[in-house]
């Protein structure tokens, strides 16, 4: 008996080994890009993940100083504050609730800029179209048609100008509203991440969030740095580019629908909503790539343009000339045509010229 108890305390403790050994193994396996630092003569690069999406950030630093640390920090309280996924973020809690007094320094700064941006664009980007994008199939639910007396329903409560704030508090002006700011989000946590790393003395610059970006100064050779714009082709190759842009001191956002979608008879159903009309938008426009100050209103303004289409994209950047547009869309004839405003292209090339 006392062998066979032995034997089976010796099983155990192999039993528990080889767990252990397999979760140190899955762990290592499946977070990868978390751990990624690579310093090379001056060029740091970081990876990790944040906003249910990933990051890479290049920068030049005589000293080659390893920041990741901090950025992850900043990024968690970044999260903390404007997710719609994490229950007690503060965007969370105002959405279950009427108001909101402000405790991280996030939520006020993506406001204002979200007021000026609906003005901008005549309600065209909207944060309080959220609720109408998980209607229509492109939220947690996953992809199926609603009905239009839900849609009916929910087109009251869609209205920027029904919140309300100042520098303490944001405040509801019609009980249901909710926000979502996964349109804008990404841009702002670019800019607050390269904001931190010039206040630490660097000059030189890349930061992206889930391919929005901000660019500052020259690569290691000297140079502007390029990006490249995919071509909007639902089954093209991820990357397969339709032209490059170098970014001068500049925010860089894209928005499209060529992946984002499904198809119900044999309707092709966009994630952008018309927060007018509520439905999905369907005009020939592909994709918008937006150059601005910061990435915030490059990122809220491309999603804006997704919403109007081509000729009123146009017509809004030639009117507000603060911002640099590329488009890419198919004409009448189902062609794909590209347009670029004129402050864009000398830093336009194309990779078959």
């Amino acid at each position: 008996m006392r062998s066979n108890a032995n034997k089976n305390i010796i099983y155990s403790i192999i039993l528990l080994m080889l767990v252990a050994i397999v979760y140190l193994y899955r762990q290592n396996q499946e977070k990868p890009v978390e751990k990624i630092v690579e310093i090379k003569t001056g060029k740091v690069t970081l990876a990790g993940n944040t906003m249910g999406t990933s990051y890479r950030i290049v920068y030049l630093d005589n000293q080659e100083r390893d920041f990741k640390n901090e950025i992850d920090s900043i990024l968690v309280l970044f999260n903390q504050s404007l997710s719609t996924y994490i229950p007690d973020s503060e965007l969370s809690v105002f959405n279950k609730s009427d108001s909101l007094v402000f405790e991280l320094p996030y939520f006020l700064p993506v406001l204002e800029a979200s007021k000026l941006i609906y003005e901008k664009t005549s309600g065209a980007f909207d944060p309080t179209v959220g609720p109408l994008v998980n209607l229509w199939g492109f939220g947690p639910e996953g992809p199926h048609l609603k009905d239009s007396i839900n849609i009916s329903n929910l087109l009251p409560l869609v209205g920027f100008n029904n919140v309300e704030f100042n520098g303490e508090m944001v405040k509801k002006l019609k009980s249901g509203i909710y926000l979502d700011f996964s349109a804008v989000a990404k841009g702002y946590g670019v800019d607050v991440i390269s904001d931190f790393l010039i206040s630490k003395g660097i000059e030189n610059l890349l930061v992206e969030i889930g391919g929005e970006l901000f660019a500052k100064g020259v690569n290691e050779n000297g140079e502007l740095w390029k990006i490249g714009v995919n071509r909007p082709e639902d089954l093209g190759r991820a990357d397969e580019l339709y032209s490059i842009i170098a970014l001068d001191n500049k925010g860089m956002a894209t928005s499209g629908n060529y992946r984002n979608y499904y198809e119900a008879g044999g309707i092709k159903i966009s994630h952008t909503i018309d927060p007018f009309t509520g439905k999905p938008v369907r005009h020939g426009l592909l994709s918008a790539t937006v150059l601005a100050a910061d990435c915030m209103t490059a990122d809220a303004i491309a999603t804006a343009l997704m919403v109007m289409g081509t000729e009123s994209a146009i017509a809004l950047q030639d009117k507000e000339k603060d911002f640099e547009i590329f488009l890419i869309y198919n004409d009448d004839a189902g062609e794909m045509q590209s347009f670029a405003s004129e402050g864009l292209k000398p830093f336009l090339s194309f990779p078959h010229e």
